[in-house]
C-alpha cells in the first residue's frame, strides 16, 4: 500500500520563481543590458567585426568567447550581456573604436552605466551559479531545490541589509525579497517538510529555517507514528517481498522470522525518525534513492515512508531550455496551434480515453489520425512563420 503524500502538496516551480526574482534584481540595468544588446547583434551579424573581437579577448585575456552569442531577452541572455560588459569590456570598447562608423553611438556605455552593470553582475553571479546547478542536478529532490532557493533568500537578505549597498539596488533586493517570502509561504506545510527531511542530504540540519521553525517535526513524528506503526507495517512492506516472489523464490521460512524480530524490536527501540535524524546528513552528491535501498533494513518503516514521499521527484531541464533564445522557439511553438483547436483535442482525447466511441456522420474517427494531421498542420504553421520572419 503505498500513500504518495507528496502529491498532496503543491509545490510551486522553483525556475519560474528564480526567473521572477532575478528580473526585479535586473531592473535598474535594463536600459543599460538593451544597449549591450544591440552592440552584441552587431558583433553577430558580421564575421569581420566577431573575429576582431576575438583577437582582442585573446589578446588581452579576458576569457573565450563562442559565436553567436546569446541574446535572448530571457535571464541567461541578459546575463551573458553583464558577463560581456565585465569580463570583456576592453575588447568590447576596442571593437566600438574601430567600426565607430558602423556603430550607432548610442550603444556606447558611460563609466557610470559600466559601474552599475559591475554592481549587478557580481550581485547576480550566485544567482546564475545556483540556476545552473538547479538546472543540470542529476540527484534534484524537494529537499535539495529548497536548500538551493534557501541560499537565494540568504543573498537578497545580506544585499538589502549591507549598508554598503546602493539605494538603487536595496529596492530591487526588496523586490526579490517580496517574491522570495511568496515562494517560502507556499512551499511551508508538513508534506513538504517530511519531503525534505528525508532526504537524507538535507535532514533537520540544512532544512531552510522557515520550515523547521514550526510545529512540523512533531507532526511528522505524528504522521510516522500513525500511518507507519507495527500494526500497519506488515502490509505496507509487502512491496519488499514482491521482488523475491517475481524472481521465483518467494520469502524464505527465515526471513520471516527475521523479520518479525524486527518489527518486535521496534516496539521497544528509540523511534526509527530519531535516530535517523541524530546521524550527520549524508554528502550531497548521494544518491537519495540508493540510499534508502541500501538502508531499507536498518530503517524498515522510515524506509517505505520515504518510498511514498519521495516516489514523486522534481524534474530538471537545461537552463538554454528556460532561459536562453531555445526557450523563446519552444513558446513559440507551443503558441502556434490556436486555442480552440487545442482545446477540442484535447477534450477529444479525454473522451477517447475514457472509452467513448465518437461518430461523425456515422463514420467512427479515429483519433491518432486526428492528432497526426493535427501535428503536421503546427508544423507547417511554424515553417511559415519561420520563413516570414526571415
Amino acid at each position: 500500500m503505498v500513500r504518495n503524500w507528496g502529491c498532496s502538496a503543491i509545490f510551486p516551480c522553483a525556475a519560474r520563481t528564480l526567473n521572477l526574482i532575478i528580473e526585479d534584481g535586473l531592473r535598474t540595468t535594463k536600459a543599460v543590458i538593451s544597449k549591450v544588446r544591440e552592440f552584441v547583434l552587431e558583433l553577430n551579424s558580421s564575421a569581420e567585426m566577431s573575429d576582431y573581437f576575438i583577437q582582442l579577448t585573446e589578446a588581452y585575456q579576458e576569457g573565450s568567447w563562442k559565436f553567436p552569442l546569446e541574446t535572448s531577452a530571457r535571464w541567461s541572455g541578459n546575463y551573458q550581456m553583464l558577463d560581456i560588459v565585465c569580463k570583456a569590456g576592453k575588447s568590447m570598447d576596442g571593437v566600438m573604436r574601430k567600426y565607430e562608423e558602423t556603430i550607432v553611438g548610442r550603444m556606447v556605455l558611460s563609466p557610470a552605466e559600466k559601474n552599475a552593470v559591475s554592481i549587478v553582475h557580481e550581485y547576480l553571479e550566485p544567482f546564475y551559479k545556483t540556476t545552473n546547478n538547479i538546472c543540470t542536478n542529476k540527484l534534484l529532490t524537494i529537499g535539495l531545490v529548497l536548500f538551493f532557493m534557501d541560499h537565494i533568500s540568504e543573498m537578497i537578505t545580506l544585499c538589502r541589509d549591507s549598508r554598503h549597498s546602493s539605494d538603487w539596488l536595496k529596492n530591487a533586493a526588496e523586490d526579490m525579497a517580496t517574491k522570495s517570502r511568496s515562494y517560502t509561504t507556499q512551499v511551508c506545510n508538513i508534506f513538504i517538510f517530511m519531503t525534505a527531511i528525508l532526504d537524507p542530504r538535507i535532514k533537520c540540519e540544512l532544512i531552510p529555517e522557515s520550515l523547521s521553525s514550526g510545529n512540523y517535526l512533531e507532526e511528522a513524528r505524528t504522521l510516522f507514528i500513525r500511518n507507519y506503526s507495527s500494526s500497519h507495517f506488515s502490509s505496507m512492506t509487502s512491496g519488499y517481498g514482491a521482488q523475491e516472489i517475481e524472481d521465483g523464490g518467494g520469502v524464505s521460512f527465515a526471513e520471516e522470522i527475521a523479520r518479525k524480530k524486527r518489527r518486535v524490536s521496534l516496539s521497544n527501540a528509540t523511534d526509527e525518525l530519531t535516530q535517523y535524524l541524530s546521524e550527520p546528513p549524508a554528502p550531497i552528491p548521494t544518491d537519495v534513492l540508493e540510499w534508502w535501498k541500501v538502508n531499507s533494513t536498518r530503517y524498515p518503516r522510515l524506509s517505505v515512508m520515504a518510498r511514498d514521499f519521495l516516489a514523486v521527484q522534481p524534474t530538471s531541464i537545461a537552463p538554454e531550455d528556460l532561459f536562453c533564445s531555445k526557450g523563446d522557439e519552444i513558446d513559440k511553438q507551443r503558441f502556434c496551434m490556436p486555442h480552440d483547436s487545442t482545446q477540442a483535442i484535447l477534450c477529444i482525447r479525454s473522451w477517447t480515453q475514457g472509452g467513448i466511441k465518437l461518430k461523425y456522420k456515422s463514420t467512427e474517427i479515429d483519433y491518432e489520425r486526428l492528432m497526426e494531421l493535427a501535428a503536421a498542420t503546427t508544423a507547417d504553421n511554424t515553417a511559415g512563420l519561420d520563413k516570414k520572419q526571415k
